[in-house]
């Protein structure tokens, strides 16, 4: 957690650790290499990739929990309907949920980005991005959440705020929806690295985050041409910084699912 609070800080003080901002160019030290004003060097384009890594950063770890908790909300809301309905709300919800998982995530995720227009600004490419992310990804946290409240409704103590007179929605939302909370933020804290890497997938293939704005994704599509990264290993600090978040996201998920 110390981690990822430390990489997300330093995102959020990218203006004061990189004052040179993530889209200027520097006409005049194009693939610079690492320097005292630029300590991981510049990219073809003269921009410092010191300050476009902390702006990447910043808007990856950002974007990926907003997505992750819309997924979960809308996951939630399918998944604790489903199973506290029951009947054949239970059955259609529950073929709706097994239709979105049948198809693989990644090519479902590509194929619906790739269906809306590329040529859109930075923030409206962040947008299609969130909403892509939050609004696809909802299907394995409502099957985990309908079978979690399928196994809470047939509770002792459902069955007996029911037989006191607890309307339904009272029920839901006092007795059912408190309890299925550590399955909730289980799933929510799941679905961020997921998320995190899923976004990077779209920015790699240039169906993310839209130039210039800089992301995890965009980041590592600089990485294609395997020359220069062999002559300039210092390029490689986007992925080394990916993989030690994910490394963390994998130790802290465990320990949030045992709590």
């Amino acid at each position: 957690m110390t981690i990822l609070m430390a990489v997300y800080l330093a995102g959020l003080a990218a203006g004061r650790l990189a004052p040179a901002g993530y889209a200027r160019q520097f006409r005049n030290a194009p693939a610079a290499p690492p320097s005292r004003q630029f300590p991981l060097g510049t990219d073809e384009l003269g921009r410092d990739s010191f300050a476009r890594l902390l702006y990447g950063s910043l808007v990856s770890l950002s974007l990926a929990p907003a997505a992750a908790a819309l997924a979960t909300i809308v996951g939630a809301a399918i998944g604790v309907s489903a199973g506290y309905l029951g009947g054949w709300a239970d059955i259609c919800l529950a073929r709706l949920i097994d239709l979105f998982l049948s198809v693989p995530w990644l090519f479902l995720l590509m194929s619906a980005r790739a269906a809306l227009p590329l040529n859109v600004g930075p923030l409206e490419s962040v947008t299609i991005t969130f909403l892509l992310l939050g609004l696809l990804g909802w299907a394995a946290p409502a099957r985990v959440l309908r079978a979690a409240t399928k196994n809470l409704k047939d509770q002792d103590f459902i069955t007996q705020a029911k037989a006191r007179g607890c309307r339904p929605l009272r029920v839901l939302a006092t007795h059912l929806l408190p309890n299925i909370r550590p399955v909730l933020a289980a799933q929510y804290c799941m679905s961020i690295p997921i998320f995190i890497l899923s976004e990077a997938n779209l920015g790699f293939l240039g169906l993310g985050v839209a130039e210039p704005l800089p992301s995890w994704g965009g980041l590592l599509a600089g990485l294609q041409n395997i020359d220069a990264v062999v002559n300039c290993p210092w390029r490689l600090a986007p992925l080394a910084l990916l993989l030690l978040v994910m490394i963390c996201f994998q130790i802290l998920v465990p320990v949030e699912d045992a709590k």
